[in-house]
């Protein structure tokens, strides 16, 4: 198959992806609350010092999951191997990452970006909606919005074919798409 060598670049601006996480994260946990207790036909929130630790080591720990996740999506949709793969912390930007050092089908990668949001979001917040568990409904709704960035990584990569290539950065919250020759 013959690709553009000139990669399209795909870069996320963190001050306006933090500004979305923020509002996300507010009005989604506000959203799920309410919801909650429309279910359950009650009101309650409490907050006691256990379930804030409780919240903050779920919150550390499905943060950690949903970089393992992105890395299970490189793995399972684009056939990439485990010496392939690198995950850590980035200090400087304040973020987890997960990434892999080769290229993948567009297709593949879409999948890889969404797979963190229905397993560390979507999940704990539907096990939160049907056992009336504040803490998991709140906790997925934490980790649904912690997934704006991947929302607009996906968005981007959604105007380019299927086929196309994209390498992420690793070190940057950035994607190099190549282009079929074709698909122009």
């Amino acid at each position: 198959m013959d690709y553009l060598t000139k990669p399209i670049v795909i870069e996320i601006d963190m001050r306006k992806i933090a500004k979305a996480n923020l509002w996300a994260t507010l009005l989604l946990t506000i959203a799920f609350i309410l919801l909650n207790s429309l279910l359950h036909q009650r009101i309650s929130v409490s907050i006691t010092f256990w379930t804030f630790i409780i919240f903050v080591l779920g919150y550390f720990s499905l943060i950690f999951l949903h970089e393992v996740f992105h890395l299970l999506g490189f793995v399972l949709f684009g056939k990439v191997k485990l010496k392939e793969l690198d995950y850590g912390v980035n200090l400087k930007l304040g973020i987890a990452y997960a990434t892999t050092t080769r290229l993948l089908k567009n297709s593949a990668m879409k999948k890889a970006l969404m797979l963190p949001f229905w397993t560390t979001g979507v999940i704990p917040s539907v096990i939160g909606f049907t056992l009336d568990n504040n803490l998991l409904v709140i906790l997925g709704a934490f980790l649904i919005a912690g997934a704006v960035g991947d929302f607009y990584m996906y968005k981007e990569l959604r105007k380019y074919s299927n086929d196309s290539l994209v390498k992420d950065d690793p070190e940057l919250p950035k994607l190099y798409v190549y282009k079929h020759n074709n698909s122009l």
